[in-house]
């Protein structure tokens, strides 16, 4: 351990320790003659395998930094070479860490936050852009160091690697947990250059909201949660890019963050909207005055590719919030105020609150606000939906068809909903035959639950049946058509998941209403069979992560079903 008041190697003083780690010690130290001050980081060499990974790593961060050259990096002056340690003379780099400014100060002025994004960005790129590329892997707080003049210096590069072509992984995972990209912990092939963006990204994050992604159990959500006033500015669409979870769809090289950085304030919400009308103005102007029909044409061109781009975005943002019902559907209805005749948006909404076939209150209202919000024009005031079918009538006979079977099997007040829905779509030409078939059977059996009053319809407490004793024997034949083959159920019913959901409805119907059911002409044996083949069909399939509530659902209702059955039977076996 050197001593303070030292001199090593004959030409450096050194004045007093300024850090330390695990192996390594960091000195200030004078060169007299010079009269300059120079950073001296000390690694002990003590032996064994972990000391003799964090030697190999030293000895690569200084073979990387002694061939660099670039003003936002340290600069490697001497190496020696002890019996005890290996010593490295460097830049002194005045100042703190972002780290500690966080510390102190918490989130960061926007505007700082861009001018050291773009610093680290241009490092960044000069260091992939070396032959071979050099990926750092540990941007964070904590390794930038923040100068006097405001600008930015990146240290300690003992993760850094060269990137190797046609090499299948890392060979050793490194870096700090919620900054580091998924792909920085194994099985997803090596670390690359994107991966050095997802690091950039959080760091950004970090800075812009005060918050350590490792905070938010490793989850980048959209900085605007944190600072309302960021909410749909470029700066945060770029942390969201910068974040995905899939390298393909961050930020490909470094050449496309600096210039979405350069232009950032171009994608804030405000600014777009005013650019907006600002060049509609401009273009209604030349229009008349100069292009004519020339500079129309070219206007559309370039706007619908703009919005393209935008609902592209929304439609992937939407995605990648899809665990946050509100922040998912805000990004939808962004996407249907662009394009609301393309069916994308609503197909993902479908998946977001019907994929495991149970749809709560919530999860209904939310979509519905969406698919029938109302827009002006000079041909009147339509809705998404209404605007879909006028101009996408074959995405929205699918689209309400799906809709239709999802409210049907989706929740316990749904029946009335999928009566409403697939009355638009039961003859419609643009639905296949097949589907047509399916959306009949949902439709026939919403209508008699509708028939036998608005609490079977809505699944309401208080059950306000119809009287007519005919009603209920049809409601089973209807039922019962569907489920009595298991090996045509799953086609009947439109998908294995709704097959399930069917067998939940006729336990739950036998378990509530055997009586009624009995009292109509149902035999016993008819709903024995049905009980069966209902535990057939669910036990033979098996669970994953979105139908693995429903099929317990449907046990749990198999089970009230038996029981109400053997109760039932006991019962007239004393009478």
């Amino acid at each position: 351990m050197l001593k303070i008041g030292s001199v090593l190697d004959g030409k450096y003083k050194i004045l007093q320790e300024i850090g330390h780690g695990g192996m390594s010690v960091v000195y200030l130290a004078l060169n007299e003659r010079a009269n300059k001050t120079w950073a001296v980081k000390e690694v002990r060499k003590d032996g064994g395998n972990d000391n003799e990974v964090v030697s190999q790593s030293l000895i690569a961060e200084t073979e990387m930094l002694k061939k660099l050259n670039h003003p936002n990096l340290p600069s490697i002056i001497d190496v020696i070479d002890t019996k005890d340690s290996i010593i490295i003379v460097m830049d002194y780099i005045q100042g703190g860490s972002l780290q500690k400014k966080l510390s102190k100060e918490g989130a960061q002025n926007p505007e700082d936050v861009i001018m050291w994004s773009k610093q680290l960005c241009d490092v960044l790129g000069y260091l992939h852009g070396r032959k071979p590329p050099i990926i750092y892997r540990d941007m964070k707080p904590a390794n930038v160091m923040l100068k006097p003049d405001g600008n930015v210096s990146l240290i300690d590069f003992g993760t850094a690697r060269e990137y190797k072509a046609f090499k299948e992984g890392d060979t050793t995972w490194l870096g700090t947990r919620g900054y580091a990209a998924p792909e920085q912990f194994g099985g997803r092939g090596q670390t690359d250059a994107r991966t050095d963006i997802y690091c950039l990204g959080a760091t950004m994050y970090h800075l812009l909201t005060g918050k350590s992604p490792a905070d938010t159990q490793f989850v980048i959500y959209p900085i605007g949660q944190k600072r309302p006033e960021l909410a749909g500015t470029g700066l945060e669409k770029i942390v969201i890019k910068c974040c995905q979870p899939d390298p393909e769809n961050r930020y490909q090289n470094c050449a496309e963050l600096m210039y979405a950085l350069e232009h950032v304030h171009d994608d804030d919400d405000a600014v777009r909207k005013e650019r907006n009308r600002k060049w509609n103005t401009f273009l209604a102007s030349a229009i008349v005055t100069i292009l004519g029909i020339i500079g129309m044409i070219t206007f559309t061109i370039l706007k619908n590719g703009a919005i393209q781009t935008s609902y592209d975005t929304y439609i992937s943002q939407a995605a990648s919030m899809s665990s946050d019902l509100n922040a998912a559907t805000s990004y939808y209805s962004q996407a249907l105020e662009l394009q609301p005749d393309k069916i994308d948006a609503y197909d993902g909404l479908l998946h977001l609150i019907a994929d495991d076939n149970i749809i709560l209150p919530e999860e209904k209202n939310a979509v519905e606000q969406c698919i029938n919000s109302t827009r002006s024009s000079n041909t009147g005031t339509r809705s998404n939906l209404e605007i879909l079918r006028q101009r996408n009538p074959e995405g929205y006979a699918d689209f309400e068809y799906r809709l239709g079977t999802a409210y049907y099997t989706g929740f316990a007040g749904g029946k009335r909903d999928a009566y409403n829905t697939l009355s638009n779509v039961i003859e419609n030409e643009y639905l296949p035959e097949n589907k047509r078939n399916i959306a009949k059977t949902y439709y026939t059996l919403s209508q008699y639950y509708v028939q036998l009053g608005d609490g079977a319809a809505t699944g309401g407490n208080e059950m306000s049946w119809a009287t007519d004793s005919v009603q209920f024997s049809d409601l089973w034949n209807a039922l019962y058509s569907v489920v009595a083959d298991t090996s045509t159920v799953g086609e009947k019913a439109g998908g294995q998941n709704y097959a399930v959901a069917l067998y939940r409805e006729i336990a739950n119907q036998i378990s509530e209403n055997i009586s009624r059911f009995r009292n109509d002409g149902v035999s016993l044996d008819q709903m024995r069979n049905a009980l069966d083949l209902a535990a057939q069909y669910v036990n033979a399939v098996t669970p994953d992560d979105k139908n693995r509530t429903l099929i317990e659902q449907t046990r749990q209702a198999i089970d009230s079903g038996n029981k109400a059955f053997a109760s039932y039977s006991g019962t007239r076996a004393q009478n």
